[in-house]
């Protein structure tokens, strides 16, 4: 829920879009629902916006949710199944398939959220759960190839707490994650983003982005600084260029 007001989240917007507007990456903006409409005009389409999250439902009687057929038009992208949904706002993993089939119909790009508790690290169930969420997330689809989806890998243990994973550790849960795609359709498995998100700085953005199969970061509280975001943007544009 930040920034708090529309006023800073306009600021926000364009001094990110200063940074990061000559630089050769795709670059998304999320900002809370109330400010999408704001920080798209802002940018004007020179960087995308996405919404945080979003319902399956087309219409209909579900106080406080926002449809798929009100972001479009708004947003070309959406999270869906972040920690914090799934933790707070009781989203399971049937949920955010749903809300991942709805978005693809309706000509958005979902950023699948998936990742283990600090307690299934622990026990040893990390790619049980990678396996899991992903594999439902996206059991709607009829295809991967053309849908748009990406996948953010963030695993909960480290959102938030300044403790993000290791560049190896997160590797090997994107090579999981590619393998598996490439199961499921081996023609659309290479078109995926891999993210990784979790406490993600300037100062670490260059281990994560040097991982041969991280495309990219999911960034959260460092997005909240325009200097920093763009940091992390133009250390990611000039790894993978």
């Amino acid at each position: 829920m930040n920034p708090a007001s529309r006023d800073d989240a306009i600021s926000l917007a364009r001094a990110v879009l200063e940074k990061v507007r000559d630089l050769d990456v795709t670059t998304v903006l999320c900002p809370p629902t109330l400010w999408l409409l704001p920080v798209a005009s802002a940018v004007g389409g020179r960087v995308g916006v996405g919404a945080q999250t979003m319902a399956a439902e087309e219409t209909g009687a579900f106080t406080g949710e926002t449809s798929p057929r009100m972001l479009r038009g708004i947003a070309d992208w959406v999270i869906l199944g972040h920690s914090e949904r799934r933790q707070y706002n009781g989203e399971t993993d049937q949920s955010v398939r749903r809300k991942v089939a709805s978005a693809v119909a309706h000509g958005l790009r979902p950023i699948l959220a998936i990742g283990e508790s600090l307690e299934e690290r622990a026990a040893g169930a990390t790619e049980a759960v990678i396996d899991r969420q992903l594999r439902i997330g996206v059991a709607d689809l009829d295809r991967i190839a053309g849908s748009g989806l990406t996948i953010a890998y963030e695993p909960v243990w480290a959102i938030g707490t300044g403790n993000a994973a290791t560049g190896h550790d997160a590797q090997a849960a994107a090579a999981q994650i590619r393998d598996i795609l490439r199961g499921l359709d081996s023609a659309g498995a290479d078109e995926v983003a891999i993210l990784y998100g979790g406490s993600v700085t300037p100062d670490n953005a260059r281990e994560f982005f040097a991982q041969s199969e991280i495309d990219g970061a999911l960034v959260g509280g460092a997005s909240l600084d325009a200097v920093g975001f763009g940091q992390i943007v133009a250390c990611a544009a000039e790894l993978h260029e």
